[in-house]
């Protein structure tokens, strides 16, 4: 068949000129056969969400630890918002819609289970540290398919890696997902702290919702009509300055009213130590990891970073689970 062929020329031919071509990508880490109809960035988008770890995204928290409701978002939901705020903005300014959606669903995947507690808390204990960003690139070069890894292009490893504000991808098509991932999560955690009565939309300062408007609906449509008109048929990803100040702020302000609320956030120093205790457990019980885990230790990998890699994967309920099996006793019972 010609169809991939067909597509990347398609491209070539309609994509803006500071788009990443498929049929440009640096390539894989290991060499293997193209797909006959899909071109390799749809193919890694793909991998990504047929992957295990993707899937445990869906029982890891966003925001909120355990929340009593259905509608509150969890690191998945988080990860497909994402990916549709980055899609908007990649079709309008006619970037690669394909390598935008592989980076957003796959930038988010090495978080640890309760979200950044469990992060702060692995960051802590773990003599290498612990970052969710480059535990996401580890599992998709490395910890997926039992120590295989998913074998992605170089430009979505790259996206996945820089998704942080303070970091810098190499493709437009990571920048998207870079300032996506801070309009995502400030409008949708947003949302679920209104929805779980700490705050209200009129809290906003009245200066900052001039700017950016009234709801929080305002807001997203705010940042995304200002990133496409102010980066249109140039060589980077913005926001008008009056736009990004508005940005900051509410960041600041996201960070010092629901970030650090002690009604959210109550729970988040009982989560931190389970998550130490769970590891400390797991370096004095090697035997108990999976075996491709065991086996990268006789590849140089040491045990802090393979019990770290195993801890971070969990879920919350399955943390919980674990927890509650090793150090909470049962009740005796009469056989």
């Amino acid at each position: 068949m010609k169809i991939r062929k067909q597509l990347e020329e398609r491209e070539k031919k309609f994509l803006s000129k500071h788009a990443t071509l498929s049929m440009n990508s640096k390539g894989r880490e290991k060499e293997e056969k193209p797909c006959d109809i899909r071109p390799c960035f749809q193919r890694d988008r793909d991998r990504i969400l047929y992957s295990k770890s993707f899937r445990r995204l869906k029982d890891k928290t966003q925001v909120f630890l355990s929340p009593d409701g259905d509608h509150y978002r969890t690191r998945m939901t988080h990860t497909l918002e994402v990916s549709q705020n980055a899609r908007t903005i990649a079709k309008a300014l006619l970037l690669n819609e394909d390598l935008t959606e592989a980076i957003a669903l796959g930038h988010d995947l090495g978080h640890t289970p309760f979200g950044h507690a469990g992060e702060r808390a692995l960051n802590e204990v773990n003599p290498g540290g612990f970052r969710h960003n480059e535990q996401s690139l580890r599992i998709v070069e490395t910890l997926e398919n039992y120590g295989k890894g998913m074998n992605l292009t170089w430009e979505v490893r790259d996206g996945i890696l820089n998704h942080e504000l303070n970091l810098t991808p190499a493709t437009l098509e990571g920048k998207v997902v870079r300032l996506s991932d801070k309009i995502a999560y400030m409008h949708h955690d947003m949302d679920d702290a209104i929805r779980g009565g700490i705050m209200k939309e009129k809290d906003i300062p009245e200066r900052l919702a001039k700017t950016i408007g009234h709801t929080n609906g305002e807001w997203l449509d705010t940042f995304i009509h200002d990133i496409i008109a102010t980066s249109m048929d140039k060589d980077d990803i913005t926001m008008s300055a009056e736009i990004y100040e508005a940005f900051l702020e509410l960041r600041e302000f996201m960070f010092a009213n629901v970030y650090t609320n002690p009604i959210a956030k109550g729970q988040e120093g009982k989560v931190e130590e389970m998550i130490k205790i769970l590891y400390s457990y797991y370096l004095d019980h090697i035997d108990k990891l999976p075996d491709y885990l065991k086996a990268m230790m006789d590849e140089g990998e040491t045990k802090e970073r393979i019990v770290c890699d195993y801890v971070s994967s969990m879920t919350d309920r399955y943390a919980v689970s674990v927890f509650e099996e090793v150090y909470i006793p049962k009740s005796w019972t009469v056989l």
